[in-house]
């Protein structure tokens, strides 16, 4: 009997951890869900740690599980294994007349650069080591990014039979000597054939030969990993088809629609749903596509109590927005709730069985209902912290139901209630790690609490007659949007002095930026926030310190900071960047030259489109449009057999009226002309685009060379690199 538990590591940094499983056998079962969209963090691999064994997916390999269940069987987990990175490798071998008239080869080797490196104990200072390795000797020298290693070998058959190995290391002042960052192994018997060979390499594990635990000794995993990269086009590429899909809330009936469509074919709604309300959001067109989209529901909908209950298009959609919308409501209306129950641990369980020793079923009980009083009370008060755009759906959905079931007085309130409580602050209350409420899972008592709350919390919104919230929304009081404890950077007031590193407590409103000693104490400085001109990534180099950003206020001050992870590093950027992208002295790029450390940083655009109003201090939703159209014409591109399918059951409808065949009645079709025409403009849009990204990966094929640094050479084995190269140049003939 264990506690069990797995985290996801990216690139050996921990950014998820699941919940602890207590007391459980070794056949266990997780059904949790890590999303991280931005491709940038998925640098290398995965590691799944479970015990002492993991799980390492490359990432050019993610695309062979896509999607699927696949069994992985646990490997050891092993230091010298735990390796990430790529290096540029020079090799030239020559041949040489010594003075004593004797031909020999001289092999001479050159580290050029790496990247990728991992950053140990804050920083990385990394060093080569080459060896020629053969039959009968081994020779190992030391190497650097400007140095050549050279080694004479008289025998001239003894070239074939050697080998060539760099190993890259981490210096360190610890004792226990430095660490092992990667190797490379490569044959010489190739560079027979061309004196000189140059490409970039994927740093490989240490061969130790250590097989003394079998690979089914540790167990298996199943694992379901969905991957995805797309490749987006400019704007002009996407007009026909974005332009259809924003004219769906004004085409009759909305089933006729291209977003609608999509809902259709999909095997999941909710593949339809991610990238249909990120679009509509980001061209401002959210409120008119739900409200189209609801009422078409609700009239199909036979009974008031069932409706939005199931997991249509309409259910999804709202639920996404409110995700997007809504997730700064959730920290002004629960956190502080929550985090006094996760910190506090009042015993609540009620369930007569469970109760431990020396628990009171009444004091339980009391426990219990004072906080779901007081979570249900500020629920009902927070109508002012609303955001406009849900107020806005919910007032659609309320009069859509109310003009539907006129008989039922209370379907008005019940068709809101479904979401907010059900599908909003009941799954925010239940696991609030999945809503950022606090930044892991509780422990087990307080999961239980939770549990108890949140049922308690659906029952009452299922039944309640509250009135509706108003369908306004004003700030009143400042918001806390984000704290934590974080490295910073003294900002150098004085021009002489020290610029060290401390550790501070960091606090973001909707009015100010600042960062005190510890929580609660004075601030010891405060940025307003009309204040920020730019918020900005530091590339690891410009301190030797991994997730590193940098604030910029007015006369060139600059705050640096480092972050915990790189997944803490881009909330704070995302949520700085928002709060402060409509300042009107804010800069569109910035570049650091009065510090010396801050050699270079990346260089970005903060012109970001107003998306809507109504959220706090301004906040606006970081959307790109391209890529949202990106992933619908890649979703209608996977689903073509469905589109074609459709259209066969808008030719059978248009000319057989009579009952509806079977292989045509999972499409909702109320206007097959309109919907035949709809699915012939969607197949001409993504065939059009499908040209252009077959133009895309052939110019991109014939551009990238098998060991440049875009496409760096992943196998161990250098037979590898000739036979590709021989495969690309036999394909590019």
């Amino acid at each position: 009997m264990r506690d069990c538990y797995c985290t996801v590591n990216l690139d050996q940094e921990e950014v998820f951890r699941t919940k602890i499983v207590e007391k459980s056998v070794l056949n266990l079962f997780w059904m949790e869900m890590y999303f991280r969209g931005v491709i940038a963090y998925l640098k290398l691999c995965f590691w799944f740690v479970l015990f002492t064994g993991k799980v390492a997916i490359q990432k050019e390999d993610l695309q062979k599980y896509h999607n699927r269940d696949t069994w992985f069987q646990l490997q050891h987990v092993d230091a010298d294994s735990e390796v990430q990175g790529k290096v540029h490798l020079e090799l030239r071998l020559s041949e040489v007349i010594t003075d004593t008239g004797v031909v020999c080869h001289k092999l001479a080797t050159r580290v050029l650069e790496c990247q990728g490196l991992p950053i140990v104990n804050g920083q990385c200072d990394p060093y080569a080591t080459v060896t020629l390795a053969g039959p009968s000797r081994q020779v190992t020298r030391p190497s650097s990014y400007n140095k050549k290693s050279q080694f004479d070998i008289e025998d001239v058959d003894e070239v074939d039979k050697m080998e060539i190995r760099v190993d890259l290391w981490n210096a360190s002042n610890l004792k226990f000597g430095d660490e092992f960052l990667g190797e490379l192994r490569l044959p010489l018997k190739f560079l027979r054939q061309s004196s000189s060979y140059e490409a970039w390499y994927f740093l490989q594990p240490r061969d130790n030969g250590n097989k003394s635990l079998k690979p089914d000794d540790l167990g298996s995993l199943r694992l379901n990993v969905v991957y995805t990269e797309d490749h987006v086009f400019s704007s002009d590429y996407y007009s026909p088809l974005r332009d259809l899909l924003l004219k769906s809330a004004d085409v009759e009936p909305v089933s006729a629609s291209a977003a609608h469509i999509l809902g259709e074919v999909c095997r999941e709604k909710q593949e339809a749903a991610i990238p249909l309300v990120r679009l509509f959001l980001h061209y401002g067109r959210i409120v008119p596509f739900i409200s189209a989209i609801a009422s078409a529901e609700v009239k199909r909908t036979q009974d008031p109590n069932t409706i939005f209950r199931g997991n249509s298009l309409t259910s999804k959609c709202i639920d996404e927005t409110m995700k997007l919308a809504g997730m700064h409501y959730l920290q002004v209306t629960l956190k502080p709730i929550i985090d006094e129950i996760c910190q506090v641990h009042k015993p609540c369980e009620i369930d007569p069985v469970k109760l431990k020793d020396g628990e009171n079923l009444e004091n339980n009980r009391e426990n219990l209902r004072q906080y779901v009083d007081r979570i249900f009370t500020v629920i009902t008060k927070s109508g002012v912290s609303c955001p406009t755009v849900m107020c806005d759906i919910f007032f659609s959905l309320r009069e859509s139901a109310a003009k539907r079931f006129q008989g039922d007085p209370d379907v008005r309130y019940t068709a809101v209630s479904s979401f907010i409580f059900l599908r909003f602050f009941a799954p925010a209350i239940l696991s609030p790690n999945l809503f950022q409420l606090t930044p892991h899972h509780p422990d087990p008592q307080t999961s239980r609490t939770l549990t108890l709350i949140s049922k308690t919390i659906q029952t009452l919104g299922s039944l309640s007659k509250s009135k509706s919230c108003k369908i306004w929304y004003i700030v009143v009081t400042a918001v806390v949007l984000f704290t934590r404890f974080m490295i910073k950077r003294a900002q150098g007031r004085k021009r002489f002095g020290m610029k060290n590193f401390k550790k501070r407590w960091f606090r973001l409103t909707n009015h100010e930026f600042t960062y005190q000693k510890s929580k609660g104490d004075h601030p010891l400085c405060s940025i307003p926030i009309e204040n920020i001109l730019a918020v900005e990534r530091l590339e690891e180099e410009s301190f030797k310190m991994k997730n590193m950003f940098q604030v910029i206020q007015p006369e060139r001050r600059v705050l640096y900071i480092q972050a915990n992870n790189c997944v803490e590093a881009k909330d704070w950027i995302d949520i700085l960047t928002k709060v402060s992208q409509c300042n009107k002295k804010r800069q569109c790029r910035y570049q650091d030259v009065s510090d010396m450390q801050a050699l270079r940083c990346f260089q970005r655009s903060f012109l970001l489109t107003l998306l809507m109003l109504g959220l706090p201090a301004n906040i606006q939703l970081d959307i790109d449009g391209d890529r949202e159209t990106e992933r619908i014409y890649s979703l209608f591109n996977l689903y073509m057999p469905k589109l074609e399918k459709m259209q066969e059951a808008c030719g059978s409808k248009s000319v057989y009226d009579g009952p509806e065949e079977e292989e045509y009645s999972t499409f909702i079709i109320d206007d097959p002309k309109e919907t035949y025409k709809t699915l012939k403009l969607i197949i001409e849009g993504v065939g059009t685009l499908e040209q252009e990204h077959a133009q895309y990966k052939r110019d991109k094929f014939k551009k990238t060379k098998y060991g440049s640094q875009e496409h760096p050479i992943g196998d161990k084995s250098f037979q590898t690199y000739i036979r590709q190269q021989s495969e690309i140049s036999a394909h590019s003939i």
